[in-house]
């Protein structure tokens, strides 16, 4: 919370995010989420990089999943139940 502050405070138009939910309990998680969601309310653009895909997911307008550096999957919310979620995560290939 107090990164994402400080970064506020120049008054951004992108927040470039990094596993903001790492190492958070639960209950903090769901805070910073819904944080970060209210902050994208009032006009700043954000970028996420999250590993809690579920989480990130459900908050973005647009997603995009990499494998090996490149754009395996893009879409919205409903990326979740596209099969090949399983082989990028998972290693399937």
């Amino acid at each position: 919370m107090l990164a994402i502050g400080r970064a506020l405070i120049q008054d951004p138009e992108l927040l470039l995010l990094d596993e903001p939910s790492l190492g958070l309990s639960p209950k903090m998680q769901k805070e910073i989420f819904e944080k970060i969601k209210e902050i994208n309310k009032e006009g700043v653009s954000i970028v996420m990089v999250e590993q809690n895909a579920k989480k990130a997911v459900e908050i973005a307008d647009k997603t995009y999943v990499l494998e090996d550096g490149k754009i395996a999957l893009k879409g919205g919310k409903e990326i979740l139940e596209d099969k090949r979620i399983k082989e990028i995560y998972f290693g399937g290939r």
